[in-house]
């Protein structure tokens, strides 16, 4: 094979001129709880999420999953982010919950990592632990880690904090930090973006 040749071969590899690089990089699917994570008191950017689930691998989808209350402004940043909104009326953790499971078993990522601090996703993680594949558990700051998810997942990643905690290490470590393992008796304060509606309403009110 000549050189020209070897040079088309690598880049329809995916190497792109350094020989398979990309396509040898886990594939990672990212799933974000948007009610249990945008909120005020964690300042979440979605860029920052992102980039923690970049750091395991190359992306395979990013999705973030918001009720009937978002408003289009949180849609169209989210989207222009590069995040698949997927928009439900119902239950928010039911559909995400599906959608990591399917992603598992059949085999459309390697990894998948899931930004949340609800503990409903645990068995769905430990799904995709059983199926073989790698898992992240993204939190979105120390005050909103969960000690279930992140000791069910192979990984774990606290925003604004650069360690990343294996759950071995944790094991050696005995870390038994308790967090808000709770979330669904959280009444503090609105998802962001969805703050200007609700303003709104209360002025027609008024």
């Amino acid at each position: 094979m000549d050189g020209f040749t070897a040079f088309f071969a690598d880049d329809d590899a995916g190497g792109g001129g350094a020989a398979g690089e990309s396509d040898d990089r886990p594939r990672v699917a990212l799933f974000v709880d948007g009610p249990n994570v945008l909120r005020d008191e964690f300042d979440v950017d979605l860029d920052d999420v992102r980039e923690a689930a970049a750091t395991v691998g190359r992306p395979a989808a990013r999705r973030l999953y918001l009720d009937e209350h978002a408003t289009p402004g949180l849609i169209q940043a989210a989207e222009a982010r590069g995040f698949e909104v997927v928009v439900t009326s119902g239950d928010v953790d039911v559909r995400l919950a599906v959608d990591l499971t399917r992603f598992a078993v059949e085999g459309r990522a390697d990894v998948v990592a899931i930004a949340s601090r609800d503990t409903d996703f645990k068995p769905a993680i430990e799904t995709a632990n059983a199926y073989g594949l790698r898992t992240l558990a993204i939190s979105p700051g120390e005050y909103g880690r969960s000690d279930a998810l992140r000791n069910a997942a192979s990984d774990s990643i606290t925003l604004g904090d650069a360690e990343r905690d294996s759950s071995a290490h944790r094991a050696r470590a005995g870390d038994d930090t308790t967090d808000a393992d709770d979330p669904d008796q959280d009444d503090g304060p609105t998802l962001v973006g969805y703050d200007d509606a609700e303003d709104d309403e209360e002025s027609q009110e008024s």
